[in-house]
């Protein structure tokens, strides 16, 4: 396609990529700017209510002084999901960016855990726009016609990606399972991959677990505070000269006790950053998995391949080392005239020469998706260590702001008591 990426920040917003191909050449900014509630027909014909969101592309480049004018479409999240599907099936060496959750998981009990809740849906555009992000800065990824489609082409995308037959290059599950238990030379490098996107994803679930659980006794601890504000009300009511002072410290309970609600849903977005490599962990584990299928593939064709000269050799030289039942056949009915021989010896040197092309090209793939598949993952390793410390040091930062913020509402309430 000869697209190239060239990714940049633009503050806290949407990142540029830059698209060529043999129309046009332009930088574009991509964002979500709104989700909205829809009602209509699936597949089933039955009615559904799903959330649609705006996707909208804006070229940043100037024609005669003016920027080109935006667009934009509108994606359902099973289209994220079919883009997504797409992008594994036909790069399966790379770390494919994860998708937001579907439906919210650790939160805290307060929050709705409802897929159509406001606030969710507006998590989850923040997510879904990130996705579109990491999928647009990355080198590869970014050049790809069926990304560039799902951006721009709101009619017969679905049918533009089926068109390229990516299910049918998708992998069984049970040959999934066959590689995982058979293959005889795992690399290690995989084998340590695959263990450390377990204990990643284990060790993020249980942070996301004790957030919750800690956002909960939280929201407790600041809600009770609603009752001092409330005592202080009452017991203002019946001093004269005290009033003043205890009816003011109140208000500042209250106004301390309402405040966790906006608190703890700023928090949610800080877990949705960990939440994303909760995630990634299994986009890791795929980049294992297809290692592993080409493993067994390669290691099926090399025992192929030793069976045929194996049979070869035994009808050039008229021994037969193993048991088979062609040998019993043999046996059975009688020997085969040389013609006969000769033919299948002709048959089984062909094949034989098909699968030492078919072994050699399989070896050169191997070593191709390694070396692509590590140089994929070594960037996601820059790029996890550099998201996950700032995403950390966010949260600490938002906890300090927190801790600041009940101090100074104790010293406001203390110099309530000082004046009394």
């Amino acid at each position: 396609m000869g697209n190239t990426c060239n990714p940049s920040t633009q503050g806290s917003g949407s990142r540029r990529i830059m698209t060529e191909n043999n129309f046009w050449l332009k930088k574009i900014e991509i964002s979500i700017s709104e989700a909205e509630k829809r009602t209509g027909r699936n597949a089933m014909n039955m009615q559904e209510t799903y959330t649609a969101y705006l996707i909208e592309t804006r070229s940043v480049e100037h024609t005669d002084g003016q920027s080109v004018l935006t667009d934009s479409l509108w994606r359902r999240y099973s289209e994220f999901e079919l883009l997504r599907n797409y992008l594994l099936v036909y790069y399966p060496h790379i770390v494919v960016p994860p998708l937001p959750e579907k439906r919210a998981e650790f939160v805290w009990h307060k929050l709705s855990a409802d897929n159509m809740d406001p606030d969710f849906v507006e998590r989850r555009r923040i997510g879904l726009e990130n996705f579109l992000l990491r999928v647009a800065s990355h080198p590869i990824l970014c050049r790809d016609k069926i990304f560039y489609l799902f951006l721009t082409q709101e009619g017969n995308w679905k049918e533009t990606v089926n068109e390229t037959g990516f299910q049918l290059k998708a992998d069984s599950r049970l040959k999934a399972l066959n590689a995982t238990f058979r293959v005889k030379n795992p690399d290690k490098r995989f084998i340590e991959l695959k263990h450390y996107s377990d204990e990643l994803q284990s060790v993020i679930a249980h942070l996301l677990r004790v957030r919750a659980r800690v956002a909960d006794r939280l929201y407790g601890v600041y809600k009770v505070h609603g009752n001092y504000g409330r005592v202080f009300s009452e017991w203002s009511a019946i001093e004269k000269e005290l009033g003043d002072g205890l009816q003011s410290a109140g208000h500042h309970m209250d106004v301390y006790a309402s405040s966790i609600d906006d608190i703890l849903e700023d928090e949610e977005h800080y877990a949705d950053q960990l939440k994303e490599y909760l995630f990634y962990a299994e986009a890791l584990r795929a980049v294992c998995r297809k290692h592993e299928l080409m493993q067994y593939d390669l290691e099926m064709a090399a025992q192929d391949l030793a069976s045929k000269k194996q049979q070869c050799e035994e009808l050039a030289t008229g021994t037969v080392r193993t048991f088979s039942l062609k040998g019993m056949t043999t046996k059975l009915f009688g020997q085969e005239t040389p013609e006969q021989r000769e033919a299948r010896i002709k048959v089984l040197e062909e094949q034989i020469n098909e699968g030492e092309q078919q072994l050699k090209s399989k070896n050169l793939e191997g070593r191709e998706f390694v070396k692509n598949a590590w140089a994929d993952i070594e960037r996601f390793k820059e790029q996890k260590n550099r998201d996950l410390k700032e995403a950390l040091i966010s949260y600490a930062v938002m906890q300090i702001s927190m801790c600041k913020k009940g101090i100074q509402v104790w010293t406001n309430a203390k110099e309530c008591f000082s004046k009394m």
